[in-house]
């Protein structure tokens, strides 16, 4: 059994400084592990807090503050045994390429992994997207980091089909409703197509920051809907937070995912093979079927 703590982060803190903002963000992460949790989840944007603190205030100059000076301490103070901490996302500025990424940093124990958003909104025009969605292992399950927008494509879904992925993690910012349900409402069918789980937690709070001004979100567990899974709630969703910092407990019985895996017969588009391909045809105007599909 592996605990994951999903916590909505709110970067209006009361702190002056990048150190002090870390300092925040060690607690609530050190107070889920003390709690029980193996894992813990931020929401996607929970640095981009450090931008009022930093002068120039830019993404740039919050990028190399964070990647230069505070990862190296979280790195030392969240180094511990059997814990992990997705650390929601930072701006990470690829000096090769001169671009700037929109990055999930990964304290897995000992080691430093990463993800970059894949898919930008029309906002993050500063950013430019990522190239390479990374698997990785932890207390015995496969895990994905898949960020925002990322969740809402369902050629990823088609990707990550048949690599027994256990587990998609899915750090949020979103400013409306709207876009907390569709966030929400595609992490579902994710949940449904991989035969995963899903777990989904926002940003709060308003902010000086024109990229993350305003922000609305939830933190919601998802679940396929087969068999092994009956007995328990499928989804669960908070509701809708504005501000602060709130947390839900995903507990994840490996053996659900085993049974169900081991269930053909069951209908469950997870374990479909040899998918047919097929091309979409335009049927002729005057006839009523409209737009059909014709197996290749």
């Amino acid at each position: 059994m592996i605990a994951i703590d999903l916590c909505t982060f709110d970067t209006k803190t009361d702190v002056k400084s990048p150190a002090a903002y870390a300092a925040v963000v060690v607690d609530c992460v050190e107070a889920s592990w003390n709690n029980g949790a193996d894992l813990v989840l931020l929401p996607e944007f929970a640095w981009v807090g450090l931008v009022p603190l930093v002068e120039p205030r830019t993404l740039q100059r919050a990028a190399e503050v964070f990647w230069n000076e505070v990862l190296p301490a979280l790195k030392s103070l969240l180094t511990r045994p059997g814990k992990a901490v997705v650390l929601g996302t930072v701006p990470f500025w690829d000096a090769e390429r001169q671009e700037l990424r929109n990055r999930a940093p990964i304290l897995l124990e000992d080691r430093v992994l990463h993800q970059d958003k894949l898919h930008l909104t029309p906002w993050e025009s500063d950013f430019s997207p990522g190239t390479e969605l990374h698997l990785w292992e932890f207390a015995g399950l496969r895990f994905a980091v898949v960020i925002c927008l990322d969740i809402e494509i369902p050629e990823i879904s088609t990707r990550l089909r048949g690599s027994a992925v256990d587990v998609l993690l899915v750090p949020s910012a979103t400013e409306t409703v709207l876009g907390v349900e569709r966030v929400g409402r595609c992490a579902s069918a994710r949940a449904v197509e991989l035969g995963c789980a899903v777990g989904v937690c926002h940003l709060t709070g308003k902010t000086e920051v024109e990229l993350i001004d305003v922000n609305v979100g939830r933190t919601a567990v998802y679940w396929p809907s087969q068999m092994s899974f009956r007995d328990a709630p499928r989804w669960q969703e908070s509701s809708l937070i504005e501000e602060g910092i709130h947390k839900q407990r995903l507990m994840i019985d490996r053996k659900h995912l085993q049974v169900m895996r081991r269930m053909p017969l069951e209908t469950n588009p997870s374990l479909l093979k040899n998918m047919p391909a097929f091309e979409l045809v335009r049927d002729d105007p005057g006839q009523e079927s409209g737009l059909g599909f014709r197996l290749m």
